[in-house]
């Protein structure tokens, strides 16, 4: 078999780090980008932050309530692994990053975005089973069956961060050393190994087609039933009133699945490298800001709590 295109097998010194080329080389945009990316990232933990608050509220404890909880907890631990290294990057000649806090940054990425996508594919049954069943909702959507949920996508988080953490960094890294990206994921990774990645690039897009894909055609199934249940409800304000509790969740999912699958189904493509950085800034750092948009501006039963808790402080 012929090995795979990648650097020239010459150095095979043991790598103690790697240097990160970040979004841009250009040294004028760097305090630019570095206020851009501070300021979304601040409002990713502020809005995040006030999601986690209101949905602790007793008015507000059924299930879509509880995901959501657990999604602001999973984009703010998304956002968290990778923004802090690249706004000191973006302020900084030393833009190295060691093997060691690189393996530990794939491994946060790939587990929070795994168990993240995981939970979006729990958050479509529920609604699914609200809208397909609601006279069973109740008794389907229990505690127990939330819960176990939950566990089961950190799970599935912990498995595929492992394994994908493990063969990636069993790879043989040469010189040069410099990760032409924003933080150390797989594709740059790879791009970055001497050795033959043919079969790695195999094991990636069955990873993807399992982790991505797979679960993005369950929510398409969930989805077409909903659409159905929906167009079956006589008046125009039920329709509207219960497709908007549905559409914010389905932007979020196509938005994940087409950057992500773009990004890891063809680890090696002829894509720029300014397309890849652009998708992967779509899943790691773009969505966890828009999150608490999506999901807080068009929720009555959030914003009327919010106005509550709002009014409460104000009065201590």
């Amino acid at each position: 078999m012929k090995p795979t295109e990648g650097p020239e097998p010459g150095n095979h010194t043991l790598l103690t780090a790697f240097v990160l080329s970040g979004l841009s080389n250009h040294p004028e945009l760097q305090h630019l980008l570095f206020f851009t990316f501070c300021l979304m990232y601040t409002f990713t933990i502020i809005g995040n932050l006030l999601i986690f608050m209101v949905t602790v509220h007793p008015t507000l404890r059924t299930p879509m309530y509880f995901f959501l909880r657990v999604l602001s907890f999973l984009d703010i631990s998304t956002a968290s692994a990778i923004v802090p290294k690249m706004l000191v990057n973006f302020l900084s000649e030393d833009r190295s990053i060691s093997y060691t806090g690189c393996a530990t940054q794939l491994y946060c990425v790939v587990f929070f975005g795994t168990t993240e996508w995981y939970l979006l594919t729990a958050m479509a049954y529920d609604r699914y089973v609200a809208i397909c069943k609601p006279l069973r909702y109740s008794v389907i959507m229990n505690s127990r069956v939330c819960h176990s949920l939950v566990l089961l996508s950190f799970c599935s988080g912990i498995v595929v961060s492992v394994v994908q953490t493990a063969w990636v960094f069993t790879l043989t890294f040469c010189e040069p050393k410099k990760i032409n990206y924003f933080f150390c994921d797989i594709p740059p990774l790879i791009m970055l190994s001497c050795t033959d990645t043919s079969f790695y690039e195999k094991q990636i897009i069955t990873a993807t087609v399992l982790v991505i894909f797979a679960p993005f055609c369950l929510i398409l199934v969930s989805y077409a039933c909903i659409i159905s249940s929906i167009l079956k409800i006589s008046s125009t304000e039920g329709r509207h009133k219960t497709f908007s509790t549905c559409s914010s969740h389905f932007i979020v999912v196509t938005m994940y699945c087409v950057s992500g699958t773009l990004n890891y189904l063809r680890p090696k493509s002829s894509n720029s490298e300014d397309t890849k950085k652009f998708l992967a800034l779509i899943y790691t750092t773009i969505i966890p800001t828009l999150n608490p948009l999506i999901y807080s501006l068009r929720n009555k039963e959030m914003k009327g709590v919010l106005i509550k808790i709002i009014a409460e402080l104000r009065k201590r």
